[in-house]
């Protein structure tokens, strides 16, 4: 089992051997920040802090020798200043960003409120101070309302005539992250997935659990809650509508 606070460690030996005095700060965020890391399923999600702009080549060759020696999970995350964590993302240009083992020059990549918030709530330091931190939380549930709105309606409608409604991918996908952004909203703080099922199971028609449990069990394993796929996707639909609407 790989413990992200070892891929961190791995990280931050080989970034000080490659570029060293570069990296001043390293915070982990995601699950592993939410307590929702589930090993073999979560990547491990990071903020990196640089004393200087980086060189992009340098920060390719330390994931790429990184990944020699943790193939899985992916280390995903963005390159930023501490001026930079201290201003509101949306004003920040796109910067450097490493996404499935991909590093690029100019990326929008987590380089949003979402990350910042997660960040001040709960960024776990593996090098660096606590981090002073730019919140910002009716922005974040004003975006959090038009991605309900501009993403996830849109998508629902598209489950509803596509066979791609019928996967577990879909299933997993759907349910947990509207499930997520509504109790992200209730909360007034971002939350993870694990934690939106039992709001939503706690919050919505019981009908609707045992979707629920079955988006749990296809991200961390069990058995299935369901023999057909045609009434898997109609408790998905159901229940993303219903959650939608409030």
């Amino acid at each position: 089992m790989i413990d992200p606070r070892d891929v961190a460690a791995a990280y931050l030996e080989i970034a000080d051997r490659h570029a060293p005095g570069l990296v001043e700060g390293l915070y982990l965020v995601g699950s592993v920040a939410l307590g929702d890391y589930h090993p073999g399923v979560s990547d491990i999600d990071f903020v990196a802090v640089t004393s200087s702009a980086p060189d992009v080549a340098a920060i390719r060759r330390i994931h790429a020798e990184l990944h020699t020696r943790h193939a899985a999970p992916d280390f995903d995350g963005l390159y930023v200043s501490w001026d930079d964590l201290r201003a509101d993302p949306a004003t920040l240009p796109p910067g450097i960003a490493a996404h499935e083992w991909r590093v690029s020059a100019a990326s929008d990549f987590e380089r949003n409120l979402v990350t910042w918030h997660v960040l001040a709530q709960g960024g776990v330091p593996i090098r660096g101070p606590a981090a002073d931190v730019f919140t910002d939380w009716p922005a974040l549930a004003a975006s959090t309302r038009r991605n309900l709105e501009t993403y996830w309606t849109p998508w629902v409608t598209q489950l509803s005539r596509s066979p791609l409604g019928l996967s577990e991918w879909a299933t997993t996908w759907t349910v947990l992250g509207v499930a997520r952004l509504r109790h992200t909203l209730a909360a007034g703080r971002v939350t993870s997935k694990t934690a939106a099922a039992a709001y939503a199971t706690a919050t919505y028609d019981p009908r609707w659990h045992r979707v629920i449990e079955e988006a749990l069990r296809i991200r961390v394993g069990g058995r299935p809650r369901y023999r057909s796929p045609l009434r898997r996707r109609a408790d998905l639909l159901g229940f993303a509508r219903d959650a939608l609407r409030g």
